[in-house]
């Protein structure tokens, strides 16, 4: 093994890297599904249920997606520099 692959900070960027493509991945499965349920809610009138799954859904998805874009960049950030610099 290198000496970069035993990097502590290089293996918690990994971890969190993997957790951050899990939440992003689930964001955007609820925003799918946001989008699922707002056609059906066209198509039968707009009913209680349907708004409100399409209203949770939006925002559980956001929650989850705001931060992880942020993160994903900042993790693509680090790992150019590292590579800029030779590490």
């Amino acid at each position: 093994m290198s000496e970069h692959q035993n990097d502590a900070v290089r293996v918690k960027r990994a971890r969190i890297a993997k957790y951050n493509l899990l939440a992003n991945r689930i964001g955007y499965l609820f925003w799918a599904v946001a989008i699922g349920c707002f056609l059906m809610a066209f198509a039968l009138g707009f009913k209680g249920p349907l708004v409100t799954a399409v209203t949770v859904c939006i925002i559980i998805g956001s929650i989850l997606l705001a931060p992880s874009i942020v993160i994903g960049y900042a993790v693509k950030a680090a790992e150019r520099e590292d590579r800029e610099n030779g590490l």
